[in-house]
C-alpha cells in the first residue's frame, strides 16, 4: 500500500498544523480505487514537534515520521528524538527506527521534509501548502 502511487484529492491550499491541531488530508490512488490520508500534527507545548503520517482505508498507518519526539520500542530501545515508523505485520506502527538520512537529509527544514516524507510515501500529486501559513 506505501508503494501505491497517490494523488491529492483537492485542489485546495492547506497550511502545516498550529500547536496542538492536526490537519487531514485525503489522498487517492492512481485508479482510484484506494483512499489514503496524509495527517499532519504538531504539538501543543513544543512546537517543534511534528508528527507526518500516511494511512490506507482511514485506519491502516502506513507510516509515521515522528519530529523532535521521544517513544519506546516494544523491546526497550528509546529513541529521545526523530524516529521513523514503518508498518510491520502483527505490530503495525509499534516498532520505530532512525530516519535514514539519505531520505531525509535536513530535519530542521521542516517543508523539506514533509515533501521527502510524501516522496517516501509516493505521494506524486502532492496537496498544495500555503507557506506563509506557518508560524
Amino acid at each position: 500500500m506505501l508503494a501505491t502511487e497517490k494523488h491529492r484529492l483537492s485542489s485546495r491550499m492547506y497550511a502545516l498544523p498550529a500547536g496542538g491541531q492536526k490537519e487531514v488530508i485525503e489522498l487517492i490512488s492512481a485508479d482510484r480505487r484506494e483512499r489514503f490520508n496524509l495527517d499532519l500534527y504538531r504539538g501543543r507545548r513544543k512546537l517543534l514537534k511534528f508528527t507526518f503520517q500516511n494511512r490506507a482505508r482511514q485506519s491502516i498507518r502506513l507510516v509515521r515520521l515522528d519530529l523532535h519526539a521521544r517513544h519506546t520500542n516494544p523491546d526497550g530501545e528509546v529513541f529521545t528524538t526523530s524516529h521513523l515508523h514503518v508498518y510491520r505485520e502483527g505490530f503495525g506502527l509499534r516498532w520505530a527506527e532512525p530516519v535514514p538520512s539519505d531520505l531525509f537529509t535536513d530535519l530542521a527544514d521542516i517543508w523539506k521534509t514533509l515533501y521527502e516524507f510524501m516522496g517516501y510515501c509516493n505521494i506524486v500529486e502532492p496537496p498544495r501548502f500555503q507557506r506563509d501559513l506557518f508560524t
